[in-house]
């Protein structure tokens, strides 16, 4: 397999699906001759022209309505945000347009539209650059949220988005475009909605999504040099949430840890957590734990995002209370 950075991973994603159907477009704030504020869109314009990758105004509403009404006459548009921080001013149109329009015109429209771009956290960008909106989006009915942590993972599943018959939010990281990671050279897809356990284990279950799995990650490392074993559990796609798979390892470890990077009211590790306690309390050794963002807009000192952030140390300190480890 190929090596390849997370950034190339999804510009392959768009190419291969632009060459294989001309009804796919990109369209964003200098996805074009500027090749993307993150480089991820590099040579699609020179491949494709201007009329399949366009250059929009500073203006999210408009472009995303623009991609909604394209997807509502059969085109399959990749809206690009600079930032899902911007999304806010197109939000009216995502939740009110493209989540609703297949509920509302009884089944006549679908809206095959990507909306992607990098949320959260990526360094000093303080409280209005730095916000999560996976569990935002994940709220409204009529959407798919994804949330690939590497490369290979993002290529196929944003190859799934595009060729999905509903409006799909795909969220990326400016901190993880350049990650590299394996990549299959031959074509393939990620179905939406499934998770992977990347790392079994028997003492506890920790589930992530998105870039905090370096952290799940980094932890799990540890924990197994002290002889506790975790199982890991990637998310990918945060709606649906594929909760048979949590379940299945809770099961088996009767323990669980969720991280996610976001503020903790109306989480992602929040509704997991419920329906784990319901579906399978019977199993569970201990309570729950949650490790998340801090309840305050993100700051722009390093030491203060640091405390704002989960970390290893938080979650291998969560691991031990769960397992009732005292020293």
């Amino acid at each position: 397999m190929a090596v390849i950075s997370y950034r190339e991973a999804l510009n392959q994603a768009m190419r291969e699906e632009m060459e294989r159907d001309a009804s796919v477009f990109i369209m964003g704030e200098e996805v074009g001759h500027y090749n993307g504020a993150y480089k991820v869109t590099q040579g699609l314009l020179q491949r494709f022209s201007e009329r399949r990758v366009i250059d929009a105004p500073i203006a999210e509403m408009g472009f995303a309505g623009v991609g909604i009404g394209a997807a509502m006459v059969g085109l399959r548009p990749i809206i690009e945000f600079m930032t899902f921080n911007f999304s806010l001013v197109a939000i009216d149109q995502i939740i009110n347009g493209a989540a609703k329009i297949m509920s509302m015109s009884g089944g006549q429209f679908s809206v095959p539209i990507v909306f992607r771009g990098p949320t959260g956290n990526a360094g000093m960008l303080s409280s209005q650059h730095s916000q999560c909106f996976e569990n935002w989006y994940a709220n409204c009915p009529g959407l798919k949220v994804v949330v690939p942590s590497n490369p290979a993972d993002a290529k196929g599943l944003l190859k799934s988005a595009i060729i999905d018959p509903d409006p799909v939010i795909f969220m990326e990281s400016e901190l993880m475009y350049g990650d590299k990671g394996e990549v299959p050279e031959e074509t393939y897809y990620i179905p939406l909605g499934k998770a992977v356990v990347t790392k079994e284990g028997s003492d506890v279950t920790l589930v992530g999504f998105g870039k905090i799995m370096k952290v799940v990650n980094a932890a799990a490392a540890e924990l197994e040099k002290e002889g506790i074993h975790a199982e890991v559990i990637d998310l990918r796609t945060v709606r649906p949430i594929d909760y048979d798979t949590v379940i299945a390892s809770v099961k088996k470890t009767n323990r669980l840890v969720l991280v996610e990077e976001s503020w903790p009211l109306g989480s992602i590790a929040t509704e997991v957590a419920f329906k784990v306690q319901k579906d399978a309390f019977d199993y569970l050794d201990a309570p729950i734990l949650r490790i998340m963002g801090g309840d305050v807009p993100l700051p722009y000192a390093p030491t203060l995002i640091q405390e704002y952030l989960p970390n290893p140390e938080r979650v291998i300190k969560a691991v031990k209370e769960v397992m009732y480890v005292t020293k």
